[in-house]
Protein backbone atom coordinates (compact mmCIF):
# COMPACT_ATOMS: atom_id res chain seq x y z
CA UNK A 1 0.00 0.00 0.00
CA UNK A 2 1.39 3.87 -0.83
CA UNK A 3 2.22 5.88 1.75
CA UNK A 4 -0.15 8.50 2.25
CA UNK A 5 0.88 12.18 2.72
CA UNK A 6 -1.33 15.06 3.83
CA UNK A 7 -1.13 18.11 2.26
CA UNK A 8 -2.95 21.06 3.87
CA UNK A 9 -5.37 23.20 1.20
CA UNK A 10 -4.42 26.31 2.54
CA UNK A 11 -1.23 29.18 2.47
CA UNK A 12 1.36 27.92 -0.06
CA UNK A 13 -1.15 25.15 -1.53
CA UNK A 14 -2.29 27.82 -3.99
CA UNK A 15 1.23 28.32 -5.24
CA UNK A 16 2.79 25.53 -5.46
CA UNK A 17 0.24 22.55 -5.39
CA UNK A 18 0.91 21.40 -8.88
CA UNK A 19 4.67 21.34 -8.00
CA UNK A 20 4.41 19.40 -5.21
CA UNK A 21 1.77 16.79 -6.08
CA UNK A 22 3.38 16.32 -8.94
CA UNK A 23 6.56 15.13 -7.04
CA UNK A 24 4.74 13.31 -4.44
CA UNK A 25 2.87 11.28 -7.22
CA UNK A 26 5.98 10.28 -9.07
CA UNK A 27 7.77 9.15 -6.40
CA UNK A 28 4.72 6.29 -6.12
CA UNK A 29 3.46 8.58 -3.05
CA UNK A 30 -0.69 8.97 -2.49
CA UNK A 31 -1.40 13.07 -1.46
CA UNK A 32 -4.73 13.01 0.42
CA UNK A 33 -5.76 17.05 0.12
CA UNK A 34 -7.68 18.15 2.90
CA UNK A 35 -11.32 18.82 2.38
CA UNK A 36 -12.49 22.55 1.00
CA UNK A 37 -12.41 25.30 3.49
CA UNK A 38 -15.69 25.45 5.15
CA UNK A 39 -17.21 27.03 8.91
CA UNK A 40 -16.11 23.16 10.22
CA UNK A 41 -12.21 23.32 9.20
CA UNK A 42 -12.17 27.10 10.10
CA UNK A 43 -13.50 26.24 13.69
CA UNK A 44 -11.41 23.60 14.21
CA UNK A 45 -8.62 25.57 13.40
CA UNK A 46 -10.14 28.65 15.73
CA UNK A 47 -9.96 25.89 18.32
CA UNK A 48 -6.26 24.79 17.94
CA UNK A 49 -4.26 27.88 17.24
CA UNK A 50 -3.31 30.68 19.21
CA UNK A 51 -5.55 33.94 19.93
CA UNK A 52 -3.86 36.41 17.65
CA UNK A 53 -3.29 34.61 14.57
CA UNK A 54 -4.69 35.81 11.44
CA UNK A 55 -7.38 33.76 9.65
CA UNK A 56 -5.29 31.99 7.54
CA UNK A 57 -3.26 30.85 9.99
CA UNK A 58 -6.47 29.56 11.55
CA UNK A 59 -7.74 28.05 9.12
CA UNK A 60 -4.06 26.18 8.09
CA UNK A 61 -4.94 24.28 11.58
CA UNK A 62 -8.13 23.52 10.67
CA UNK A 63 -7.29 21.66 7.40
CA UNK A 64 -3.92 19.90 9.34
CA UNK A 65 -7.08 18.83 11.49
CA UNK A 66 -8.87 17.43 9.08
CA UNK A 67 -6.13 15.46 7.90
CA UNK A 68 -4.11 13.72 10.49
CA UNK A 69 -5.57 10.92 11.51
CA UNK A 70 -5.56 9.76 7.25
CA UNK A 71 -2.32 10.01 6.72
CA UNK A 72 1.23 9.00 7.41
CA UNK A 73 2.59 11.98 7.07
CA UNK A 74 1.75 15.60 7.31
CA UNK A 75 3.75 17.87 4.53
CA UNK A 76 4.22 21.24 5.98
CA UNK A 77 7.75 22.59 4.68
CA UNK A 78 9.44 25.27 6.33
CA UNK A 79 9.10 28.19 3.59
CA UNK A 80 11.65 30.79 4.64
CA UNK A 81 12.34 32.29 1.31
CA UNK A 82 10.87 31.78 -2.10
CA UNK A 83 12.94 33.66 -4.16
CA UNK A 84 16.54 33.71 -3.06
CA UNK A 85 16.15 38.21 -0.80
CA UNK A 86 13.29 38.06 0.21
CA UNK A 87 11.44 36.14 3.49
CA UNK A 88 7.99 35.04 3.55
CA UNK A 89 6.14 36.73 6.66
CA UNK A 90 7.33 34.95 10.43
CA UNK A 91 3.83 33.10 10.88
CA UNK A 92 4.85 30.99 7.64
CA UNK A 93 8.78 30.53 9.20
CA UNK A 94 7.42 29.12 12.19
CA UNK A 95 4.61 27.07 11.12
CA UNK A 96 5.89 23.52 11.17
CA UNK A 97 6.55 24.23 14.71
CA UNK A 98 3.20 26.25 15.55
CA UNK A 99 0.88 23.24 14.32
CA UNK A 100 3.16 20.44 16.03
CA UNK A 101 2.46 22.22 19.61
CA UNK A 102 -0.69 23.41 18.96
CA UNK A 103 -2.26 20.11 17.94
CA UNK A 104 -1.89 16.29 19.84
CA UNK A 105 -1.31 13.19 18.00
CA UNK A 106 -0.14 14.32 14.96
CA UNK A 107 1.42 12.14 12.34
CA UNK A 108 5.15 12.54 11.31
CA UNK A 109 5.37 16.33 9.82
CA UNK A 110 7.83 16.54 6.68
CA UNK A 111 8.99 19.61 7.24
CA UNK A 112 12.14 20.56 5.48
CA UNK A 113 13.19 23.77 5.23
CA UNK A 114 13.23 25.67 1.81
CA UNK A 115 15.31 28.76 1.73
CA UNK A 116 16.30 29.96 -1.55
CA UNK A 117 19.14 32.57 -0.56
CA UNK A 118 21.37 29.68 -0.22
CA UNK A 119 21.94 29.17 -3.75
CA UNK A 120 20.03 28.32 -6.98
CA UNK A 121 20.75 24.49 -6.16
CA UNK A 122 18.53 24.69 -2.94
CA UNK A 123 15.25 23.69 -4.12
CA UNK A 124 16.56 20.11 -5.79
CA UNK A 125 18.57 19.52 -2.26
CA UNK A 126 15.04 20.62 -0.87
CA UNK A 127 12.95 17.65 -3.05
CA UNK A 128 16.30 15.30 -2.15
CA UNK A 129 16.00 15.45 1.34
CA UNK A 130 12.25 14.74 1.02
CA UNK A 131 12.62 11.73 -1.41
CA UNK A 132 15.39 9.99 0.93
CA UNK A 133 13.33 10.63 4.04
CA UNK A 134 10.80 8.93 2.14
CA UNK A 135 13.30 5.98 1.53
CA UNK A 136 13.33 6.86 -2.44
CA UNK A 137 16.49 6.46 -4.75
CA UNK A 138 18.54 9.24 -6.60
CA UNK A 139 17.14 8.39 -9.47
CA UNK A 140 13.68 8.33 -9.05
CA UNK A 141 14.32 11.23 -6.69
CA UNK A 142 15.42 13.15 -10.02
CA UNK A 143 13.11 12.09 -12.63
CA UNK A 144 10.33 13.16 -9.79
CA UNK A 145 11.88 16.30 -9.45
CA UNK A 146 11.79 17.14 -13.45
CA UNK A 147 8.69 15.84 -13.98
CA UNK A 148 7.23 18.51 -10.88
CA UNK A 149 8.79 21.45 -13.02
CA UNK A 150 7.73 20.13 -15.97
CA UNK A 151 4.48 20.59 -14.80
CA UNK A 152 4.58 23.89 -12.78
CA UNK A 153 5.81 25.72 -15.23
CA UNK A 154 2.49 24.63 -17.27
CA UNK A 155 1.01 26.20 -14.48
CA UNK A 156 2.32 29.48 -14.34
CA UNK A 157 1.99 29.85 -18.03
CA UNK A 158 -1.86 29.36 -17.66
CA UNK A 159 -2.08 31.91 -14.55
CA UNK A 160 -0.36 34.51 -17.03
CA UNK A 161 -2.99 33.79 -19.45
CA UNK A 162 -5.56 34.51 -17.09
CA UNK A 163 -6.74 31.54 -15.95
CA UNK A 164 -7.68 30.69 -12.04
CA UNK A 165 -5.27 28.70 -10.45
CA UNK A 166 -8.19 25.80 -9.87
CA UNK A 167 -9.22 26.01 -13.83
CA UNK A 168 -5.19 26.18 -14.51
CA UNK A 169 -4.78 22.69 -12.04
CA UNK A 170 -8.00 21.16 -14.43
CA UNK A 171 -6.25 21.78 -17.46
CA UNK A 172 -2.90 20.56 -16.53
CA UNK A 173 -5.11 17.37 -15.25
CA UNK A 174 -6.76 16.76 -18.46
CA UNK A 175 -3.40 17.01 -20.21
CA UNK A 176 -4.85 20.74 -21.59
CA UNK A 177 -2.12 22.92 -20.35
CA UNK A 178 -1.63 24.86 -23.97
CA UNK A 179 -4.99 26.57 -23.01
CA UNK A 180 -5.47 29.54 -25.24
CA UNK A 181 -5.80 33.11 -23.41
CA UNK A 182 -8.64 34.06 -22.02
CA UNK A 183 -10.65 36.84 -23.78
CA UNK A 184 -12.20 38.05 -20.20
CA UNK A 185 -14.90 40.57 -21.15
CA UNK A 186 -16.63 43.02 -18.30
CA UNK A 187 -17.82 46.14 -18.26
CA UNK A 188 -14.84 47.51 -15.89
CA UNK A 189 -11.38 45.98 -14.99
CA UNK A 190 -10.60 45.50 -11.47
CA UNK A 191 -7.14 44.53 -9.97
CA UNK A 192 -8.34 41.77 -6.71
CA UNK A 193 -5.00 42.35 -5.09
CA UNK A 194 -4.17 40.60 -2.04
CA UNK A 195 -1.80 36.92 -0.90
CA UNK A 196 -2.89 33.92 -3.00
CA UNK A 197 -4.54 31.64 0.39
CA UNK A 198 -7.08 34.98 0.65
CA UNK A 199 -8.32 35.61 -2.54
CA UNK A 200 -8.46 32.02 -3.94
CA UNK A 201 -10.28 30.76 -1.06
CA UNK A 202 -13.44 30.64 -1.73
CA UNK A 203 -14.62 30.68 2.30
CA UNK A 204 -12.20 32.91 3.49
CA UNK A 205 -12.96 35.43 0.30
CA UNK A 206 -16.63 34.43 0.64
CA UNK A 207 -16.50 33.89 -3.29
CA UNK A 208 -15.19 37.33 -4.42
CA UNK A 209 -13.12 36.64 -7.07
CA UNK A 210 -16.28 34.47 -8.40
CA UNK A 211 -19.17 37.44 -7.49
CA UNK A 212 -17.36 39.59 -9.20
CA UNK A 213 -17.36 38.51 -12.55
CA UNK A 214 -21.14 37.79 -11.96
CA UNK A 215 -20.89 41.83 -11.71
CA UNK A 216 -19.61 41.53 -15.19
CA UNK A 217 -16.32 42.30 -14.16
CA UNK A 218 -13.24 41.33 -15.84
CA UNK A 219 -10.70 40.30 -12.43
CA UNK A 220 -7.12 40.30 -12.57
CA UNK A 221 -4.56 39.35 -9.80
CA UNK A 222 -0.69 39.46 -9.35
CA UNK A 223 -0.30 35.96 -10.97
CA UNK A 224 -1.30 37.13 -14.32
CA UNK A 225 1.38 39.78 -14.24
CA UNK A 226 4.97 38.30 -15.85
CA UNK A 227 7.38 38.06 -13.25
CA UNK A 228 10.16 40.12 -15.76
CA UNK A 229 7.05 43.11 -15.35
CA UNK A 230 7.29 42.67 -11.20
CA UNK A 231 10.99 43.22 -10.95
CA UNK A 232 10.52 45.77 -13.11
CA UNK A 233 8.41 47.68 -10.51
CA UNK A 234 10.98 46.91 -7.67
CA UNK A 235 13.15 49.60 -9.29
CA UNK A 236 10.21 52.21 -7.96
CA UNK A 237 10.16 51.48 -4.44
CA UNK A 238 12.69 53.35 -2.06
CA UNK A 239 13.05 50.85 0.21
CA UNK A 240 11.25 47.56 -0.09
CA UNK A 241 9.93 45.28 2.68
CA UNK A 242 11.27 42.47 4.25
CA UNK A 243 8.10 40.10 2.85
CA UNK A 244 8.05 38.33 -0.31
CA UNK A 245 4.00 37.93 -0.07
CA UNK A 246 3.50 41.62 0.32
CA UNK A 247 6.46 42.95 -2.29
CA UNK A 248 4.26 40.99 -4.84
CA UNK A 249 1.13 42.51 -3.91
CA UNK A 250 2.76 46.05 -4.12
CA UNK A 251 4.60 45.19 -7.47
CA UNK A 252 1.65 44.31 -8.76
CA UNK A 253 -0.72 46.84 -7.28
CA UNK A 254 1.90 49.04 -9.28
CA UNK A 255 2.55 47.20 -12.65
CA UNK A 256 -1.59 47.84 -12.98
CA UNK A 257 -1.49 51.42 -12.02
CA UNK A 258 0.99 52.25 -14.47
CA UNK A 259 -0.72 53.53 -17.09
CA UNK A 260 -3.28 52.88 -15.48
CA UNK A 261 -4.50 49.33 -17.13
CA UNK A 262 -7.65 49.16 -14.35
CA UNK A 263 -10.52 50.61 -13.41
CA UNK A 264 -10.26 50.25 -9.43
CA UNK A 265 -8.23 48.43 -6.99
CA UNK A 266 -9.50 45.88 -4.27
CA UNK A 267 -7.09 44.99 -1.34
CA UNK A 268 -7.90 42.14 0.15
CA UNK A 269 -6.46 41.84 3.84
CA UNK A 270 -6.57 39.34 6.53
CA UNK A 271 -7.46 40.72 10.30
CA UNK A 272 -4.52 40.51 12.11
CA UNK A 273 -1.99 40.16 9.72
CA UNK A 274 1.20 42.96 10.55
CA UNK A 275 2.81 43.11 7.10
CA UNK A 276 -0.60 44.20 5.26
CA UNK A 277 -1.01 47.15 7.72
CA UNK A 278 1.76 48.82 5.50
CA UNK A 279 0.91 46.79 2.36
CA UNK A 280 -2.79 48.39 2.38
CA UNK A 281 -1.49 51.96 3.08
CA UNK A 282 1.11 51.83 0.45
CA UNK A 283 -1.50 50.44 -2.27
CA UNK A 284 -3.55 53.21 -1.06
CA UNK A 285 -1.36 56.23 -1.56
CA UNK A 286 -0.18 54.59 -4.90
CA UNK A 287 -4.22 54.44 -6.01
CA UNK A 288 -4.68 58.09 -4.78
CA UNK A 289 -1.50 59.44 -6.39
CA UNK A 290 -2.89 57.50 -10.06
CA UNK A 291 -6.48 59.09 -9.35
CA UNK A 292 -7.71 54.91 -9.43
CA UNK A 293 -10.26 53.88 -6.67
CA UNK A 294 -9.36 51.88 -4.40
CA UNK A 295 -11.04 49.65 -2.09
CA UNK A 296 -9.92 47.34 1.05
CA UNK A 297 -11.71 44.16 2.58
CA UNK A 298 -10.42 43.48 5.69
CA UNK A 299 -11.81 39.52 6.09
CA UNK A 300 -11.70 37.34 10.03
CA UNK A 301 -13.99 34.28 10.73
CA UNK A 302 -16.56 36.37 11.33
CA UNK A 303 -17.18 37.94 8.39
CA UNK A 304 -20.94 38.37 6.67
CA UNK A 305 -21.41 37.59 2.93
CA UNK A 306 -24.27 40.01 2.87
CA UNK A 307 -21.75 42.72 4.45
CA UNK A 308 -19.01 41.90 1.85
CA UNK A 309 -21.40 41.33 -1.32
CA UNK A 310 -22.94 45.28 -0.21
CA UNK A 311 -19.35 46.45 -0.07
CA UNK A 312 -18.39 45.25 -3.42
CA UNK A 313 -21.40 45.87 -4.83
CA UNK A 314 -21.42 49.71 -3.67
CA UNK A 315 -17.96 50.08 -5.47
CA UNK A 316 -18.32 49.01 -8.75
CA UNK A 317 -21.81 50.61 -9.42
CA UNK A 318 -19.42 53.32 -8.89
CA UNK A 319 -16.77 52.39 -11.12
CA UNK A 320 -19.63 52.04 -13.59
CA UNK A 321 -20.79 54.86 -13.15
CA UNK A 322 -17.21 56.74 -13.80
CA UNK A 323 -16.83 54.68 -16.96
CA UNK A 324 -20.18 56.09 -17.76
Amino acid sequence: MALKVGMPRSLAYYTYFPLWNTFFKELGVEVLLSNESNKQVLDQGVKETVNDACVPIKMYHGHVKDLMEKVDYLFIPRLVSLDGEETVCPKFLGLPDMVRYSIDGLPPIIDNRLDLRKGKLEFWKFFYRIGRKLDKSFWKILMSYRAAWDKFNKYQSLLLKEYSPQEAWELIDKDQSRGDKIQQKGDITIALLGYPYTIYDPYISVGLLDNLKKMNVKVLTKDNVPSVDLLRQRKKFAKEMFWYYSNQVVRSALYYLEKPRVDGVIHVTAFGCGPDAMVDKFVELECKHSGVPFLTLSLDEHTGEAGMNTRVEAFVDMLKRKRG
